[in-house]
């Protein structure tokens, strides 16, 4: 990736529903060179699609929380067991595999406290290879627009 493939996403980034002319205008290329860097970007893997941002409290889940998950035996079978079925649940938000004290970090969004503690004791904890779980509610959630691309972006 070079400086202007770094240059292209970090005006993206700011609104994926720009268009690629106002992005061209914007980093001084013509718009055909946005278009063709672009359609490499998302060939290439670096751009995977573009995503709604969903205010979960408007859509009635407004209690977030992240799940500290250990799983015993630490297997391989039971790692990607747990990591595929959390991912379906319809509370989860997101999923993280990590290193260190806790095998998952589990991102959920549910409509009250009550639905929070029955989430984890109902459903994580009632798995048998669940071993471990600790709770953190989010009280808010800032989450930057954008990533730093590196040098010059």
């Amino acid at each position: 990736m070079d400086d202007l493939d770094r240059r292209i996403l970090a005006a993206w980034m700011t609104d994926a529903r720009r268009s690629l002319r106002d992005i061209a205008a914007e980093v001084g290329v013509s718009p055909t060179t946005v278009h063709e860097r672009a359609r490499a970007l998302r060939r290439r893997g670096v751009v995977r699609g573009t995503v709604l941002d969903l205010d979960l409290a408007a859509l009635g889940r407004g209690v977030q929380a992240l799940i500290a998950v250990r799983v015993r035996p630490p297997s391989r079978a039971n790692i990607e067991a747990f990591r595929d079925w959390v991912a379906r649940l319809p509370e989860t938000v997101g999923v993280f595999v990590t290193s260190g004290r806790s095998d998952f970090i589990v991102h959920v969004a549910v409509a009250s406290n009550d639905e929070l503690y029955a989430f984890v004791i109902d459903r994580l904890t009632a798995r048998g290879e669940v071993a471990d779980v600790e709770t953190s509610v989010i009280y808010e959630n800032l989450r930057r627009p954008d990533v730093h691309l590196g040098a010059d972006a």
